[in-house]
Parts: C-alpha cells; structure tokens; sequence
C-alpha cells in the first residue's frame, strides 16, 4: 500500500487477543515508544472461537458455552469488528499525536486467507479458529491505511532475521535486549517480536 513519505517512524505490532503490543521505531532504529493498545472493551475478546463455534455445535461440552444462533453469533461478530475498528483508530491517533515525528508505516503479522463472509468463516473449522485474531490485525491495518500510513506484511518465523538483515547485525536477540534495558520493563516476547517487525519493516523500504 502506498502512503506518506519513508521519512517517519516506523510501527510494529505484536497481536495479543484484542490488544495489541506496539512498539515504535525512529528511522535511524532507536526506540520512540512502547505501549499496548486495548481494541475493545465490554465485548468478547474471541467472537469466532466462542460464540461462532457454538453456533454451530462446537465446543458445546466446555462449561463456559451457552446457547446462540447462527444469526446471534454473525450479529455479535459485527459488533466486534466495528469496535476494533473503532479501537484501533482511536489508539493509533493517540499514538501518532504522542510522538516527536510523523509515522510513516506499520508492520503487522501477515493474515491467513479466510472466506469472504462472517458465517462462511464461523462453518469452516479453520477459518474459524484463526479469524478473531485476524480480525484484529486487519482493524489495525485498515486504521493504518486511513492515516496515509504505508502497511508491511511480516511473516513471524522469519521477521527475526529480516530484522538483523535490516540492521547488518549478527545477534538481533542482543540487540532487541538492550533495547529493552534501555526503556525498562516491561519488554516480554511480544514486544521484541513488534520491535523486530518495525526494523525488518524499515529494511523493505529500499526494495
């Protein structure tokens, strides 16, 4: 996707349920900001795994399941999406208005390919077990796109070494600590995977 000048910061995103850890990266790849951003509130967190899955059988011996239609569970994803929309706007103004320079770009896991509609997705088992967290993903994306923000698509297994290529470093893990000892804890798995996703990102720009 296109979007504004290379010349700002860039984001990169670990998902976690319907949170997000973000972590941004100046272009020179020193740490501007860390935060985890909430997509939605009062509202269940896994649509697809839960209530999608029980609309149609599944899961129905787990103590937490209840009855819903087909039409209830479609209804209640909407919701959902509409709120991560929601959230993951409001969280990346709230992040570009809190940072020393434009962004310019985000990275985020790249998404499985899912059939085009909510229901075909809660009928098929695969797709329905992935889908939540996608749905957040493409929230995110879709809010990125809306500010001019170019989107990267990183692939987990390989974002580590896409990193340390994009930085000429031997050792991205020792890299990414004391990134981390630098701004202090927290800093988990999922923030040294979204600070590897917005350094790989920063080496695409060139390609």
């Amino acid at each position: 996707m296109g979007g504004r000048s290379e010349a700002g910061a860039t984001v990169g995103v670990a998902e976690h349920g319907n949170s997000a850890f973000v972590v941004t990266v100046a272009p020179n790849g020193s740490l501007l900001d860390r935060r985890r951003l909430a997509l939605t509130s009062g509202l269940p967190t896994h649509p697809y795994h839960h209530e999608g899955a029980w609309a149609v059988g599944r899961y129905l011996d787990s103590p937490w399941a209840r009855p819903i239609s087909l039409g209830q569970a479609v209804a209640l994803i909407e919701r959902v999406h509409l709120a991560a929309a929601q959230g993951a706007g409001a969280g990346l103004q709230a992040l570009a208005a809190a940072l020393p320079m434009p962004i310019s770009s985000i990275a985020l896991r790249r998404c499985p390919a899912l059939p085009p509609t909510i229901a075909e997705r809660i009928a098929d088992h695969r797709a329905q077990l992935v889908a939540d967290s996608v749905l957040y993903r493409q929230a995110l994306a879709a809010a990125a796109a809306g500010r001019g923000w170019t989107v990267y698509w990183y692939e987990a297994e390989r974002v580590f070494d896409d990193a340390a290529m994009a930085l000429a470093v031997q050792d991205i893990r020792a890299f990414l600590d004391a990134m981390g000892k630098c701004c202090g804890p927290p800093w988990q798995a999922k923030h040294k995977l979204a600070a590897a996703a917005a350094l790989a990102a920063r080496g695409r720009r060139g390609t």
